[in-house]
């Protein structure tokens, strides 16, 4: 009779969970994975998906607006709200049976219900029936974190909401001012809403290149978007359908909705890991976790978004891959999370690989700077105004690229391609050498041949 149950129990069915639970029983592992909600995670069900299906939406009005330019006379047209959320709902339910189908073909068992750690070994799941694993694989990610309680904070919304609203808002206040706030700044307000962004720092997209948060911040309030920093909603009133959010700067702004997007704290509560004496890391709130993914409790591993470390679901796929190759492929494999693009898919879009010039600054003694604004060849027809950002950020010494960022449409696919080349440690003279592509925005990251700005650092008498 075997030792356990199982060889591995996955609580969480996301991204993370799904990749390490359909390697691992791929590698011959008996594989259990349990879900409370639906299969698919924040990122298929109330995250980057349907996210990236309403920005794609929200910028065909733009299209429209700009066609005139280009010859094309359109007439009449008018958006539902309801049929945008029937077709999300109805991709993303096809979404979700191509996770589960894809667990399935693999040989691992899916139990829909919520998985609860009683110690070490054993699982004891809603339904009352207890599971003992070899090993456990915690993937639960995080959910929408309202911060503080303010007065009315019952009327707010978080993300999760508004992909399911019966109407869309004429007025919406959205305090936040990171990825998740300022993309639905931009859908709303593609729709048609009057959009006013809160936001308690100096500058929206914190963490970002500054000369990114400058010019994301300018792009957004050309197209009519309110941003208003320095400041936090501090009480939210509702009278009858509409509501009044309270600034603690002392005005107030009347919307249809409030959105707070200040950012996502791990799921770790009752989940028992007290029960299993699994660690929490005192500095983020995440389930502590060593290079290998290892909790503090050497068959507990945990990966996503609950450690609290990268949260973008590439990173918890590739966590969840390299914990089933090291676990059961017996291919230790530890995932490498420098120099990691990511993307904001506001509008205009903002696409990133690798350190800021602020940080590189603070590692390099000598970084020079390639800096590039510059307005669309399409915007010279349409008439809009607008402007793109490139920015290359160099190591003086080695010439090698330490960072990449790109403002503007199809940031995203750019930075995909440019993130290779950065993590091969490629030099400025490589992207020299690299003859452009015409007529294209992105051949300014091979053109561009004279610093902008170069900052030597003096070495210490």
């Amino acid at each position: 009779m075997a030792e356990f149950d199982v060889d591995l129990f996955v609580i969480g069915g996301g991204s993370g969970g799904v990749r390490a639970a359909r390697i691992a029983a791929n590698y011959g592992a008996k594989v259990m994975v349990a879900e409370e909600y639906r299969m698919g995670g924040t990122c298929v069900i109330r995250g980057c998906v349907p996210k990236k299906l309403f920005v794609i939406g929200s910028h065909v009005h733009q299209e429209i607006e700009d066609a005139a330019g280009f010859g094309w006379s359109i007439g009449q047209v008018s958006f539902d709200w309801a049929t945008l959320v029937a077709n999300k709902d109805k991709e993303i339910a096809r979404l979700e049976g191509a996770y589960t189908s894809n667990v399935e073909k693999s040989g691992a068992k899916i139990v829909k219900t919520r998985a609860v750690l009683e110690d070490a070994h054993t699982i004891r799941l809603a339904t009352g029936q207890k599971v003992t694993a070899k090993y456990i694989l915690i993937a639960t990610g995080g959910a929408p974190n309202h911060g503080p309680a303010v007065p009315g904070i019952e009327h707010v919304i978080s993300s999760n909401e508004a992909f399911h609203l019966k109407e869309l808002p004429k007025r919406i206040v959205i305090q936040g001012g990171g990825y998740i706030a300022l993309e639905f700044a931009g859908i709303f307000a593609g729709f048609g809403s009057d959009v006013s962004v809160i936001y308690r720092g100096d500058n929206i997209l914190r963490g970002f290149d500054e000369d990114v948060r400058k010019h994301v911040r300018a792009e957004m309030e050309k197209r009519g978007i309110t941003i208003i920093t320095g400041c936090t909603v501090t009480k939210v009133d509702k009278h009858g359908r509409d509501f009044t959010a309270h600034l603690s700067g002392g005005s107030s702004i009347a919307a249809d909705q409030v959105m707070f997007a200040i950012g996502r704290h791990p799921n770790v509560k009752g989940l028992g890991l007290e029960a299993a004496g699994v660690a929490i890391n005192p500095a983020n709130g995440g389930i502590q976790v060593d290079g290998w993914s290892k909790t503090s409790v050497d068959n507990i591993y945990a990966v996503g978004d609950v450690t609290h470390r990268t949260n973008l679901t590439p990173v918890a796929i590739r966590e969840g891959h390299a914990f089933a190759d090291t676990v059961f492929g017996k291919r230790p494999v530890q995932v490498d999370h420098a120099t990691i693009p990511t993307a904001v898919f506001s509008q205009p879009e903002v696409g990133t690989v690798g350190l800021t010039e602020q940080e590189a600054r603070a590692q390099f003694a000598h970084v020079d700077i390639y800096k590039t604004d510059f307005r669309p060849i399409k915007a010279t027809m349409s008439g809009r105004d607008t402007r793109v950002l490139m920015k290359l950020v160099v190591d003086g010494a080695s010439d090698r690229v330490l960072g990449c960022h790109v403002v503007g449409d199809a940031a995203a696919e750019i930075t995909q391609a440019v993130a290779i080349a950065v993590k091969m440690k490629a030099t400025k003279a490589d992207f020299d050498a690299t003859i452009a592509l015409h007529p294209t925005a992105s051949e300014e990251l091979v053109t561009m041949r004279t610093p902008t700005a170069r900052h030597v650092r003096q070495a210490a008498e």
